[in-house]
């Protein structure tokens, strides 16, 4: 296969699944991974898609949902400056809700001595927060997930019934001043929705790459929040806008 339609081929199969890793693309196209690489790195060159350890993604589309595999590895230092800012809003004794999100398995990171109740659908944070005596780990169940690594669905939003937090963390894969909060997973979404219910303060966790974009799944406006922690410095606009809706902004390191 000639190199030019190897990369249109990439470039299809990128456009349909959003997200896609260096190993599938050279087990499909029989060639090696350094290769792959080499398509990866020219279509980034053409502004096409964002390369990431292991893969690359794109941002558009309504349904777009990067694969976890990917996500672990994307954005990793602005994820954990969010983490950090959140721990601000944290004290010994809240009862708080974890999402699945990889944000959240990084504010997981830095609680993980704390004196707290932490509600989860993730099992990565179950497996981190396990090993820590001095926090009370309660699992919500429903169907798991392995692309999630995480329990969601329906079951997950209704075991949720049974408890109320103190503070909520959860992610999303958009912020619109029109369309409000927004995701790719219907699943994942019906999770963060009943949270709005149980949660005395909600707090969005986002990067810089999630803001001015509208995905699948509608979760909230944001008058439903609490505040809204970022890693990047937020337009006038933005700021205006939170300020007219009640919600408060937390810059990473500010």
């Amino acid at each position: 296969m000639l190199a030019v339609t190897r990369k249109s081929r990439i470039r299809d199969k990128i456009l349909e699944k959003k997200s896609v890793t260096v190993s599938e693309l050279s087990q499909e196209f029989s060639v090696t991974e350094e290769t792959i690489r080499r398509d990866l790195k020219a279509l980034e060159d053409e502004g096409f898609l964002t390369r990431t350890y292991g893969g690359a993604f794109i941002q558009d589309g309504v349904e777009n949902e990067v694969t976890m595999e990917l996500r672990d590895t994307i954005y990793v230092d602005s994820k954990e400056a969010i983490a950090r800012t959140a721990l601000g809003l944290i004290h010994n004794g809240d009862t708080i809700f974890l999402d699945s999100s990889t944000t959240a398995y990084c504010i997981a990171k830095v609680i993980a001595d704390m004196n707290l109740t932490v509600l989860t659908n993730s099992l990565m944070i179950i497996d981190l927060l396990s090993k820590h005596e001095s926090i009370r780990l309660i699992s919500i169940g429903g169907q798991y997930s392995q692309r999630a690594r995480a329990f969601v669905g329906r079951g997950a939003s209704r075991s949720l019934n049974d408890y109320y937090v103190d503070k909520t963390f959860m992610s999303c894969r958009s912020l619109s001043m029109e369309h409000g909060i927004t995701d790719s997973n219907e699943d994942l979404a019906v999770v963060r929705q009943k949270l709005l219910e149980r949660s005395n303060s909600v707090y969005v966790i986002a990067d810089f790459s999630k803001f001015d974009k509208t995905s699948f799944i509608s979760i909230c406006p944001f008058t439903a929040l609490t505040g809204v922690i970022t890693d990047k410095a937020l337009s006038p606009e933005w700021l205006n806008f939170l300020e007219e809706n009640h919600v408060k902004a937390y810059l990473a390191g500010k």
